[in-house]
């Protein structure tokens, strides 16, 4: 069953028939995380490098942002079962779009973001598509754990 995981959402799941998929990464980033031997897995779609003050109480998803998401996606997978040490992590988007001259460079923030938070925690990633300047949609196998990434401007999908 395909699951779509939106922009500032999260889903974690023990479910081998789900294919969790996420679409548009500009800027934005998608991480997969997958325990092979707990067979837990999950895709988290960030928007924003840092939370501001009072996201939390504005009603704002912490999923949104990368220093309250990732957190919170790594603690619902040890929830159910998966372990850190196991754990194959996989990302892609942060590519600069809508922003030519790069004014904002969101997509360079949140990688930067991601990278500081998984040097922190001691989480190696053992893939990565991000940067450039091309949206892409990434799916997710929870059977088999593999991982792929398709761009409007590319060939066909290509795995992770």
């Amino acid at each position: 069953m395909n699951v779509v995981i939106g922009v500032a959402d999260c889903y974690i799941s023990t479910d081998t028939s789900n294919v969790l998929v996420t679409y548009a990464l500009g800027s934005c980033i998608a991480v997969a995380i997958y325990d092979p031997i707990a067979r837990v897995g999950g895709l988290l779609h960030f928007m924003l490098p840092e939370a501001p003050a009072g996201a939390a109480q504005s009603g704002k998803s912490p999923y949104m942002f990368a220093d309250s998401g990732i957190p919170m996606m790594f603690r619902e997978a040890y929830e159910k079962g998966a372990q850190k040490r196991r754990l194959r992590v996989r990302v892609a988007g942060g590519a600069q779009i809508m922003d030519e001259h790069g004014v904002f460079n969101i997509g360079q923030r949140n990688c930067l973001a991601m990278k500081k938070i998984f040097w922190k925690a001691g989480v190696l990633v053992h893939a990565e598509e991000t940067g450039g300047k091309i949206a892409r949609t990434m799916r997710f196998e929870m059977a088999s754990g593999r991982i792929f990434l398709r761009s409007p401007e590319g060939p066909a999908e290509r795995e992770l």
